[in-house]
C-alpha cells in the first residue's frame, strides 16, 4: 500500500476524529498541517485528479474565507484557482486523505477503512 498523506488542521473536529480513527486502528500516515505546510498548486492538482468533481470536492464553500472572496473559483483559470487554494488553505475542506490513488475529503469511517486497509466490504465494527 502507498503511504497515506493526511492533510489536517488540529482544531478541526473532523481532523481530530480521523486522527483518532487512525490511532485506534494502528494506521500509519504522514501528517501535513494545512496551514504550516500548505500544499502547492501541483499537489492540489494531483488531489483534484483523484476527485470526482474537481475543485468542488476540495472547496469549503461554507467557509467565511470563501464567502469574503466573492468569486467563483470555477470562473478562474485552473492555475489561478489552484494558486488561490494554496495561498488560502482555509478554502480547503478538511481533512484530506490520499494514498496517491484514492482521495477522501472529510471524516467517513467506511472510506477510511477502504483506503487504510484496501477493504471494500468494511462495515463499522466496535472498537474496544
Amino acid at each position: 500500500m502507498s503511504k497515506l498523506i493526511f492533510y489536517t488542521y488540529p482544531s478541526c473536529t473532523s481532523c481530530r476524529k480521523t486522527k483518532g480513527w487512525f490511532k485506534d486502528h494502528d494506521v500509519s500516515y504522514e501528517e501535513r498541517h494545512l496551514f504550516r505546510n500548505r500544499p502547492d498548486a501541483n499537489e492540489l492538482m494531483e488531489l483534484i485528479k483523484l476527485s470526482k468533481s474537481g475543485i468542488d470536492d476540495l472547496l469549503a464553500t461554507r467557509s467565511a474565507t470563501y464567502k469574503r472572496l466573492n468569486v467563483n473559483l470555477n470562473d478562474l483559470p485552473l492555475s489561478k484557482a489552484l494558486q488561490l487554494l494554496s495561498d488560502q488553505p482555509k478554502l480547503l475542506k478538511r481533512p484530506i486523505i490520499t494514498d496517491g490513488k484514492q482521495l477522501i475529503v472529510g471524516y467517513h469511517q467506511e472510506d477510511l477503512q477502504r483506503i487504510a486497509f484496501n477493504d471494500k466490504s468494511y462495515k463499522e465494527k466496535s472498537i474496544g
